[in-house]
């Protein structure tokens, strides 16, 4: 009988506890896991500020349910729950009715409001793709009013922003806001002291997970970036057109046309209305040790719906993605060994690392470690850090494809320096640049490639003595300096006349390899490895043949190569190649100061070069449409958007 796994919720959790299930249990013919979720995309929760604040694109953090499971044992519906019988063990969605007879509840949360009057109505959340949207949008539309407004205190309403909430997302949320405020103020011409930023907390620090000194620390960056921070206050309203404060005894009441609401979570709408399970807090599901509905064995829960204790802890496991990636891999385990009888199940023993937040794209505060010793990190290895971990959970979710593209929003074409690294990745030089270096080296390597060919290369062996002539010159250089092995000397260059030269470097690296660096009438470089040595040796200089073989592999290649960059066609792999050829060049004769042009031409090639006045502004396109579609280059997501 075939046995339904139903993952109800596509964040974080579910799309990585289907992911490994899928895995999993691919031999089992009788089991049939379905992914549940009300859009047919995954949102990275954790970056939505960087779309709210413009710095980077809608898609970076949008990513397609159906391409993260395409090839695999996943049945993915998009529908919307609206009632769970766990008696029954059937969801019942706004399409259609599902029976399981396991359960994964990780449909996540959604923002709390915590009785405030008019928050829901009159702010801007912030936990949604379409929240992220549509925050931008706002915002790019308040400075299109302040442009044409004449009245200044009408102006200055429009122009204050208010964000209620200082943990990690309102803090990384007022931070981008702060970053990208200048860029507007310029292009919209502005004045900066015209526009007014402010957090709201009732606590008394910023981001509380941190330690005090971090907190502190985050508080003057975000003072430092132009932004009011007001702690120890509490929102009392929320109108059209208005926000009302209360510090102490003081109420305060503050114009605004912009409130961002961030003050907390709770669980989202149809865990809220499981009754049938033990809830604690705000609609967390009470779990025992193996991540089960107290109660129930058939029900899993992970992510931000689940409250548990770990073992010599008093706080419940928090609601952070590295919870949501660490409950996900003992749901998928125990799931597993509930259904196939094999193995024991594990107990949820988390071990968290610690907590990082971003202020802005420039500027990160990390707090790490060990559960009882935790440390900072500067800025560069914090943002560092955040970026490093992003990229492995994309690989674990859509391998090549996501982490290309997300590299390319957060380095390549990040505008206005808003990286940890500023712009010094970003591609700002126009591709037709390029044009005239690729058309010069494509004319180079199709020179090289014809002359060879009239100097018999494609007739007679000419690599014994091309080596044996340029391995001489570098030994009888390497071995008359000071310090050179007498025996070496002897034996190499034995009653050849010494060559004019002096040894400028002679290094060797570890025993892998030497770099040999010579001054005759040119300077020159080789690169002596000893398993190119043993190649040249055991298979091109073995006999006659071998060589014209190899000698013909050379010459076509370089001019195939010189065709191919001066039609600006295959552009990319043509310059890679190009480095290649110019890799065994040195590694083997050595490459003259003459031709080092070569490789650095190729290098810059590499990304576009063949995309302005170059047949791969036509191809590359068509080509790219119809391998994506291919169904194994899908299922291993190597491919790029």
């Amino acid at each position: 009988m075939e046995k339904n796994i139903v993952v109800l919720g596509a964040g974080y959790s579910g799309i990585l506890i289907a992911k490994k299930l899928a895995k999993r249990l691919k031999k089992q013919t009788d089991v049939k896991i379905t992914l549940i979720d009300k859009k047919s995309y995954h949102t990275m929760l954790t970056e939505l500020h960087e779309v709210a604040a413009n710095r980077v694109e809608e898609d970076s953090i949008r990513i397609s349910i159906k391409r993260i499971f395409e090839g695999r044992k996943v049945d993915v519906k998009i529908d919307t729950i609206t009632n769970i019988d766990y008696d029954n063990k059937t969801l019942t969605g706004k399409n259609t009715s599902y029976h399981y007879d396991y359960l994964v509840l990780a449909s996540g949360s959604r923002p709390t409001f915590f009785g405030v009057p008019g928050a829901e109505e009159f702010s801007y959340q912030l936990w949604s793709y379409e929240d992220a949207v549509k925050i931008k949008g706002h915002i790019f539309d308040m400075f299109t009013k302040a442009l044409q407004e004449t009245d200044p205190k009408e102006k200055q309403k429009i122009l204050s922003f208010h964000v209620l909430g200082a943990g990690f997302t309102g803090v990384e949320m007022v931070g981008e806001l702060a970053e990208w405020i200048p860029i507007l103020c310029e292009e919209f011409e502005i004045d900066r002291e015209m526009v007014e930023i402010t957090i709201v907390d009732i606590l008394d620090r910023v981001v509380p997970n941190l330690s005090e000194e971090l907190s502190e620390k985050a508080k003057r960056r975000l003072e430092k970036m132009g932004v009011t921070v007001m702690l120890k206050t509490a929102v009392e309203a929320i109108g059209e057109n208005y926000i009302g404060l209360k510090q102490g005894e003081k109420h305060i009441e503050l114009e605004t046309k912009t409130v961002i609401w961030t003050c907390g979570i709770e669980s989202s709408e149809i865990a809220k209305k499981s009754v049938q399970l033990e809830q604690v807090g705000r609609a967390r599901i009470k779990t025992d040790e193996f991540l089960q509905a107290e109660g129930r064995n058939d029900v899993f829960i992970a992510g931000d719906n689940m409250f548990f204790i770990p073992e010599g802890q008093k706080l419940p496991v928090p609601q952070m993605v590295e919870n949501c990636e660490q409950s996900s891999d003992i749901v998928a385990h125990n799931l597993s060994s509930a259904i196939t009888g094999d193995g024991e199940m594990k107990k949820y023993e988390p071990k968290f690392h610690g907590v990082m937040v971003s202020i802005g794209g420039r500027y990160g505060i990390s707090y790490v470690g060990t559960q009882n010793k935790k440390f900072a990190l500067p800025s560069f290895l914090s943002q560092f850090v955040k970026h490093f971990i992003n990229i492995i959970y994309f690989i674990q979710i859509l391998g090549w494809n996501k982490v290309f593209s997300y590299m390319r929003h957060e380095f390549f074409t990040i505008r206005n320096r808003r990286s940890f690294v500023g712009g010094h990745f970003s591609n700002r030089t126009p591709s037709f640049l390029l044009v005239p270096l690729r058309i010069f080296l494509g004319a180079f390597w199709i020179f090289e490639g014809v002359k060879k060919v009239n100097d018999g290369w494609l007739q007679s062996p000419k690599l014994t003595v091309f080596f044996k002539g340029a391995n001489d010159l570098f030994n009888q250089i390497v071995y008359a300096a000071p310090g050179g092995d007498a025996v070496s000397s002897a034996t190499a260059t034995a009653g050849a006349p010494a060559a004019a030269g002096t040894l400028l470097i002679n290094w060797n690296i570890l025993g892998l390899f030497k770099v040999i660096v010579i001054q005759t009438t040119d300077i020159a470089i080789k690169l002596q490895v000893g398993l190119m040595d043993w190649f040249n040796n055991t298979f091109i200089l073995s006999s006659g043949g071998s060589e014209v073989f190899f000698q013909s592999v050379i010459v076509y290649s370089e001019i195939i190569v010189g065709i191919l960059l001066l039609l600006g066609l295959f552009t990319t792999v043509s310059a890679l190649y190009s480095i290649v050829l110019e890799g065994l060049f040195v590694s083997t004769t050595g490459l003259y100061l003459s031709t080092w042009w070569m490789a650095f031409a190729a290098i810059a090639l590499i990304i576009g070069g063949g995309r302005v006045f170059g047949l791969d502004y036509y191809v590359m396109p068509w080509l790219k449409k119809h391998y994506k579609n291919l169904k194994i280059v899908r299922k291993l997501y190597i491919y790029n958007d």
